[in-house]
């Protein structure tokens, strides 16, 4: 619609301009555009004139059937039966899909836990919400790497490791068989809030902590995997990342790679220190900072005064290595946007000696998971939900209403309540609104891709277009499936998951519209009302397909 009315613009008018066009309701037709007001003062004449001339050349067309101007120059077109019908044959396998990334190679870096820490439902969150971003992307052609960064040095790890240390009695690597294997991931979590807090309120402790911080480093300087103290350190995070990986398989997600902070940590310590005899970083009270004022940010230290990199430097470090791995035509980072202002300095220091990176690299930020009554979480201090919570939670209430469902309907429903919403503010999870099987929910396009699914099942008739004619019930829907073309476009174009999320529902609204009033085993046109169930299934399908969320066909 878009491609014939710019053309018909740029035949009466010579302008090139993309014009604005909505769906109204199905009562004013099919498309809307108010292309003629933002067109009159370029071309010196009334919007009523122009939009005149516009639905002429519309109608001499012959894909529409009607085309009217309302109002001071708003036009109504509705689409002609024989385009609809050619739009329905086309509804096959790949369908409204874009090639906006076709041949380019995408970054998507998120979730980012930490080893030695528990997942909390912040990570499910950017779990699903990375990997249905990504998704979109492979759905419009791009070729896409995921990868995970996380902290496998730093203070997080001495505070653990320092409470593990005592719980063990000391560097007794052997007695680390005695943490039954279901309960590691946990029982590191608890020794980490131990080492937060004891760190926080006892001075020896803290300057012991401090020292076994910088014994971690020199356990990857050394590759130490031998004494005792590196067997612990190795030990443990091998359990964080057996836990993560149980983790990401057992939410339908995967990650190509990890890339520790260990690894990027000297990159980014020499790319500091080398940037900063020609002038980006600066030294300040022993310490080496990126001053950000001159670009309307803040300071930040990339080198602390006892000469380790901060978090700075080994995102400067991620960055690179990123670059020199993959080179990307784009890197999307996906954190929580707490971190916004920190990651505009980093990107700012970059901007100064790799341009071409920073320009490529793309910062989409979210808000945190709140409960109802809006408790925030975090594992800070041991007040938090865990990953493994939201999942239990969430199949706790699904038994409740579908007794014997699989995992795959409660993983539906936290994905949903989860992607709805638009990325970016806070997102309140109430887990007996995700599951419900009436109304916005998972749980209910599973159950609507199921009960189409089956009326397929059950016909013995070969789906097939058999006129140009379709009465109301069947154009609406019709109509509704012509949109989703045009709301990946959107989806993919703005990294919008809850974009496909509406529009599902909105569709299976519509179909059960169309199932209510039509017909369809037994009926004359039963075979032409199965072409526009399969439609119906192959587009929903991939709608939630975008969403990582299982389409069953059996109920």
């Amino acid at each position: 619609m878009e491609y014939t009315l710019a053309r018909s613009i740029a035949e009466l008018f010579s302008v090139d301009i993309t014009p604005q066009i909505t769906r109204p309701e199905p009562q004013f037709g099919d498309y809307a555009t108010n292309v003629a007001l933002q067109l009159a003062g370029r071309v010196g004449k009334s919007p009523r004139e122009v939009a005149e001339q516009l639905a002429e050349v519309l109608r001499q067309s012959g894909d529409f059937s009607e085309v009217t101007v309302a109002g001071p120059g708003f036009i109504n077109i509705r689409v002609a039966n024989a385009s609809l019908k050619n739009q329905l044959d086309s509804m096959v396998e790949g369908y409204g899909r874009p090639d906006i990334y076709a041949g380019k190679t995408i970054i998507t870096e998120y979730s980012d836990p930490n080893p030695f820490k528990v997942l909390h439902a912040g990570h499910f969150y950017t779990s699903i919400v990375g990997d249905s971003m990504s998704r979109l992307i492979e759905f419009a052609g791009g070729t896409v790497h995921r990868v995970n960064f996380g902290g496998d040095v730093g203070m997080h790890v001495a505070k653990t490791l320092w409470a593990i240390l005592q719980k063990l009695g000391g560097e007794y690597p052997e007695k680390l068989n005695d943490v039954p294997v279901e309960t590691r991931s946990e029982w590191m979590a608890e020794q980490y809030v131990l080492g937060t807090n004891t760190y926080e309120e006892d001075e020896a402790a803290q300057a012991e902590i401090i020292a076994l911080n910088k014994k971690v480093y020199q356990l990857h300087t050394d590759a130490d995997h031998e004494s005792p103290l590196a067997q612990i350190y190795w030990t443990c995070r091998e359990w964080s990342y057996d836990y993560f990986n149980a983790f990401y398989d057992r939410i339908g997600t995967t990650f190509e790679r990890y890339i520790p902070e260990s690894e990027t940590a000297p990159l980014g310590l020499a790319t500091v220190l080398k940037q900063k005899e020609k002038g980006v970083y600066k030294e300040s009270d022993g310490a080496v900072v990126f001053e950000g004022e001159p670009y309307g940010l803040h300071t930040r230290v990339f080198v602390n005064a006892e000469g380790l990199p901060t978090y700075e430097a080994k995102d400067v470090g991620l960055s690179i290595k990123k670059w020199n791995d993959y080179s990307f035509d784009q890197s999307i980072i996906i954190t929580g946007n707490d971190i916004t202002e920190y990651m505009k300095v980093v990107l700012k220091s970059i901007e100064q000696f790799k341009p071409e990176l920073a320009q490529r690299t793309l910062h989409v930020t979210h808000g945190n998971v709140k409960l109802p009554g809006g408790v925030k979480m975090s594992s800070r201090v041991g007040n938090f939900i865990r990953a493994i919570d939201v999942l239990e939670s969430a199949a706790e209430e699904t038994e409740k209403i579908q007794p014997g469902s699989d995992e795959s309907v409660v993983l539906g429903a936290i994905k949903y309540a989860f992607l709805k919403n638009r990325v970016g503010p806070d997102v309140i999870f109430d887990v007996k609104e995700s599951v419900a099987l009436h109304g916005n929910s998972g749980p209910y396009l599973q159950y609507a891709h199921a009960r189409a699914s089956s009326v397929l099942q059950k016909s013995t008739v070969e789906p097939a277009v058999q006129d140009e004619q379709f009465d109301e019930a069947e154009r609406s829907l019709l109509v509704k499936l012509t949109e989703f073309p045009e709301v990946m476009v959107a989806a993919v174009t703005q990294l919008s998951p809850h974009l496909v999320c509406t529009y599902a529902y909105e569709l299976t609204q519509v179909f059960n519209r169309f199932y209510e009033q039509s017909r369809i085993v037994g009926d004359p046109r039963e075979a032409h009302r199965l072409r526009l169930v399969e439609a119906y299934v192959l587009v929903l399908k991939q709608s939630l397909g975008v969403m990582g969320i299982t389409a069953p066909e059996t109920i």
